[in-house]
């Protein structure tokens, strides 16, 4: 559905995005992850063709948005995270004026704004003016402006901002309901939220796309955990001579468990082996897992400086798509 190809954009000589690559397919919900001037909001501006790129190119369903500019904005819907709305009108009238900047005829603006409204819960507000909304309302008339026109490509930045805790459910609910047509890119600060909602994240980093995952790898690591009640040079001589273990590591240890990392180019099939031979000798296993590290461990190591352990999760998934 988006293609994105050598995607650069300069100002002056500060380099915001370096040649960025990537593919969304159609109905998938990405998270675009990065610190502040990482290049994550000068991309959206240019998906959404309010910024001319410096170089490459971008496909939105096959069509250059270069060379059809209006026709592909008409397919997508933007939720800024400033979130501008006009402060002297109401709900309704803001939603009637932004039906007719997205070209919806005036016989079906009534239905899109009914729909609009019901999905993200403006109805109790639908009459006050825009001025009078508290903050959570207007991120919400926010919302309601971007997918008023059932857009293919739905791109929101920070769309919980603001939100209470039931709100924000309601909205991961809204963002799924979405995704269930079309293409969702999420950008937040909130990394729960992309490990909610999200199958998959784009990481950015100085500019430079650090890390392009599906959710469920993120943070992958050629080791497996095992939890023992043995000392570590018992366990490394048992185990380190299993075959596909390369090395044994004493990690850590609570009263009499120890915790040790296994080291194995195939964590999945040496899993068997180390359950079978703790077994054998009649030693406790309190735990055995491939080792991970979650979304916010990688986003730190990726914001540092790219850590080994990002790095190689980089490279197992890079070619997503």
């Amino acid at each position: 559905m988006i293609e994105v190809r050598d995607l650069s954009r300069s100002y002056g000589a500060l380099k915001a995005v370096d040649a960025v690559s990537f593919d969304i397919g159609r109905r998938e919900i990405v998270g675009l992850l990065g610190h502040n001037g990482a290049g994550k909001t000068t991309i959206m501006k240019m998906l959404t063709g309010f910024l001319e790129p410096s170089g490459g190119s971008i496909r939105i369903d096959g069509q250059d948005i270069a060379a059809r500019r209006r026709e592909v904005q008409r397919r997508i819907g933007y939720l800024p995270e400033n979130c501008p709305l006009y402060p002297d009108v109401t709900v309704l009238e803001h939603l009637d004026y932004q039906g007719a900047l997205h070209g919806i005829a005036p016989r079906q603006r009534p239905a899109a704004i009914r729909r609009a409204v019901e999905r993200t819960g403006l109805g109790p507000k639908a009459t006050a003016t825009v001025a009078t909304l508290s903050r959570g309302y207007r991120q919400r008339l926010g919302v309601a402006s971007a997918l008023l026109h059932e857009p293919d490509v739905l791109i929101l930045d920070e769309p919980t901002n603001g939100l209470d805790p039931s709100q924000i459910q309601h909205m991961r609910a809204l963002i799924r309901e979405q995704a269930g047509h079309a293409t969702v890119i999420v950008s937040t600060h909130i990394l729960q939220e992309v490990e909610a909602i999200c199958g998959r994240v784009l990481i950015m980093r100085a500019g430079q796309l650090a890390l392009d995952s599906a959710i469920g790898a993120i943070g992958a690591t050629p080791r497996l955990r095992v939890t023992l009640d043995r000392q570590p040079g018992e366990v490394r001589e048992a185990l380190g001579a299993l075959p596909g273990i390369s090395a044994v590591d004493h990690i850590g240890e609570e009263g009499v468990r120890r915790d040790f990392a296994l080291t194995t180019e195939d964590p999945d099939a040496a899993a068997p082996r180390v359950a079978v031979a703790v077994a054998e000798r009649g030693w406790a296993l309190y735990a055995l897992a491939r080792e991970r590290h979650d979304l916010e461990a990688v986003f730190g190591q990726i914001a540092e400086g790219g850590a080994a352990g990002a790095a190689a999760s980089t490279q197992e998934v890079a070619t997503h798509g």
